[in-house]
């Protein structure tokens, strides 16, 4: 094979090998800005950048301050905007002013709502007033929740049903959901009473049917104010008595 020693095994070679150590030793290989007096490599020269140390340094400076006004400014728009932002309950759209005004206003039969609450159609009342109706009677040894909802649902759908012809207006079905339950008061108070004493005697009928009267003429005072239904009061009654008779008979048995 052409160039092959057979004393040494390889094939000859150009190259020339130079020793760097010996290189760095020669004054005259030297690099140009090697010395004891020379200055930094171009690597770690600022001016290699473009400018002096100092205005680097204002450079970076700059930087810094743009970037901590910008956060600044974003801080405060978001800070501004928790700032401004409604209260969580009035968000979920739960207002404890008229909470309160429906509540007296079933309490009371006798005294006209003011018709703006009536626009309001909340239904946190109404779900606190059957879950504690359906606790109640639990303390009375009945698991009643499933009939409460189911009936509750289907004498909803009803009322709006009938409502929606009765009204000239129209109905909204929150606005009936919303009635419905808050005048669930009373007969909240009825199975409250039903822990104490029986229901099936004498006493026990006209607590009966008083909470029956009573539930039922809130219900269609509430009904006929915020529908503007005048001279309709009785004919909205009847239909709300027949479905809390329904709830009381739940309370009875």
């Amino acid at each position: 094979m052409a160039g092959y020693s057979e004393d040494t095994g390889f094939y000859p070679s150009s190259y020339a090998w130079t020793d760097p150590a010996a290189g760095s030793q020669d004054p005259n290989n030297a690099p140009p800005n090697a010395g004891p007096n020379a200055g930094p490599s171009t690597m770690y020269n600022p001016m290699a950048y473009g400018g002096s140390p100092s205005n680097t340094a204002y450079m970076y400076s700059q930087q810094n301050n743009m970037a901590s006004q910008q956060f600044n400014a974003v801080a405060g728009t978001m800070g501004d905007d928790i700032a401004n932002e409604p209260p969580l309950l009035e968000e979920l759209g739960i207002n404890f002013d008229h909470i309160v005004q429906k509540t007296l206003a079933v309490l009371n039969p006798f005294r006209r709502p003011d018709a703006s609450i009536m626009s309001d159609s909340d239904l946190a009342g109404p779900f606190v007033f059957c879950l504690l109706f359906g606790g109640l009677l639990l303390l009375h040894g009945k698991i009643h929740f499933g009939y409460i909802y189911g009936i509750g649902l289907l004498g909803c759908l009803g009322m709006y049903s009938l409502l929606s012809l009765m009204s000239a207006q129209g109905v909204s079905i929150g606005t009936v959901v919303s009635v419905l339950g808050y005048c669930l008061l009373p007969m909240v108070l009825l199975s409250g009473f039903s822990i104490v004493a029986t229901l099936q005697g004498v006493v026990g009928t006209v607590c009966v049917v008083l909470s029956i009267l009573w539930c039922s003429w809130s219900a269609s005072k509430l009904f006929v104010t915020a529908l503007t239904m005048d001279h309709q009061q009785i004919l909205v009654a009847y239909p709300c008595a027949l479905l809390y008779g329904v709830f009381s008979l739940l309370t009875i048995f």
